[in-house]
């Protein structure tokens, strides 16, 4: 029998990764005779989420530290059970926890039910309001998923095996942006929701890197035109909630700002060039760093709110937006990125300069911006022309 206590500890941000706008990793520190391991718990948060030791100031909180909590209490009970049996080895303590923990997880999942039955009763609530064209998506991947057999149990979704699907993609001759859009978008979508039904702990995508090349994607259908742009933002919505909704994607759309960055922006880097005001930030998601003109519309938008702007989550950001799009009769399932898009056609509509247009998305080079847009050139180019006939 081992002598001595183990102790246990949850640590946020070891590695002082984490920024305001980046997610920090919360481990399990375990102590045993002045040696320390860490085991990662599969759960990270942003700073000010994180609080004497809890999550805080989240939608999801309770959520999410429930899963901690259980985390704990699985490590706990294993290394107690090592140390009964004279087993504790500090060399493969985090492998034990891990192992047990998912055994203890999984344990709670009926037996007979297939990884597959979880995915079509979740794809059923998913697709429920949804366009045909999102429907089929999901039906596509399903028929896929179940024809390759790579994952047939909870137990099967592990970094091995997601970058074995992504292999048999690749070997079908399917580009990365369709790779993540078509298939690996929804195992995701799956995983979590298995994560918040206490099914899974972990997401293994948060460990791999799935190349997503969204460049060759399909950005130019996910814009709304100049008229369907000026329906949505001279409607009066009824509701506070939604006027919000309205506003956030108006001050998208004049800054071409991503949800991420809109979430970060912050009035005290706004300067005055040449007696402009201008914002320069860097995108949370790459670091590239980006620069635009605060116009009169945005700055509107700003002082509405006294200069913080009225933030939601993007979940609840994106249903409103598709209501807002239904209410202005736009037939189109509207979300907070296509602002981002909005924002640049209309300046390229407007003339203004390819390189310019790229320093305002914040993209690494001219080339992704013209990957990106050139199609929409092209079609208006084609109906400039056409005004000769």
């Amino acid at each position: 029998m081992a002598t001595g206590t183990a102790l246990m500890k949850l640590i946020f941000d070891r590695k002082k990764k984490a920024s305001s706008t980046k997610e920090g990793t919360i481990e399990l520190r375990i102590t045993y005779k002045r040696i320390q391991r860490f085991a990662v718990t599969g759960i990270r948060v942003l700073p000010k989420h994180w609080r004497d030791g809890r999550i805080v100031n989240r939608l999801d909180a309770l959520e999410l530290q429930n899963a901690l909590d259980m985390y704990v209490l699985n490590a706990r009970k294993t290394v107690n059970d090592l140390m009964e049996r004279g087993r504790l080895d500090m060399d493969t303590i985090v492998a034990d926890i891990n192992h047990a923990s998912e055994r203890q997880i999984t344990a709670n999942v009926p037996h007979e039910k297939k990884l597959m039955d979880y995915f079509t009763e979740r794809a059923a609530i998913r697709k429920y309001g949804r366009s045909e064209d999102s429907q089929e998506r999901y039906d596509r991947f399903l028929r896929w998923f179940d024809q390759w057999g790579g994952m047939l149990t909870f137990a099967d979704i592990t970094e091995a095996n997601i970058m074995r699907m992504d292999e048999a993609l690749t070997r079908q001759g399917m580009k990365d942006c369709s790779k993540w859009g078509n298939y690996h978008r929804f195992l995701n979508s799956f995983i979590i929701d298995a994560i918040d039904e206490g099914i899974m702990q972990r997401n293994p995508y948060k460990h791999i890197h799935i190349n997503k090349d969204k460049s060759g994607g399909d950005a130019l259908e996910k814009y709304l035109t100049a008229g369907e742009f000026a329906r949505l933002a001279a409607m009066d919505p009824p509701i506070d909630y939604l006027r919000h909704a309205r506003d956030l994607f108006i001050f998208q759309t004049y800054t071409c700002l991503s949800y991420v960055d809109m979430a970060a922006f912050d009035p005290a880097r706004i300067r005055e060039v040449k007696g402009r005001p201008m914002y320069v930030g860097r995108r949370g998601k790459t670091r590239q760093e980006f620069t635009f003109l605060l116009l009169p519309q945005a700055q509107e938008i700003l002082e509405r709110y006294g200069g913080k702007l009225p933030m939601m989550s993007n979940q609840k950001y994106n249903q409103y937006l598709k209501m807002l799009a239904t209410m202005a009769g736009i037939n189109k399932p509207v979300s907070s990125h296509w602002a981002r898009h909005t924002g640049a056609t209309l300046l390229l509509n407007s003339g203004v300069e390819m390189e310019v247009v790229s320093k305002v998305l914040g993209h690494s080079s001219t080339k992704m911006t013209r990957q990106i847009y050139a199609k929409l050139l092209d079609e208006t180019i084609a109906e400039e022309m056409e005004k000769m006939i």
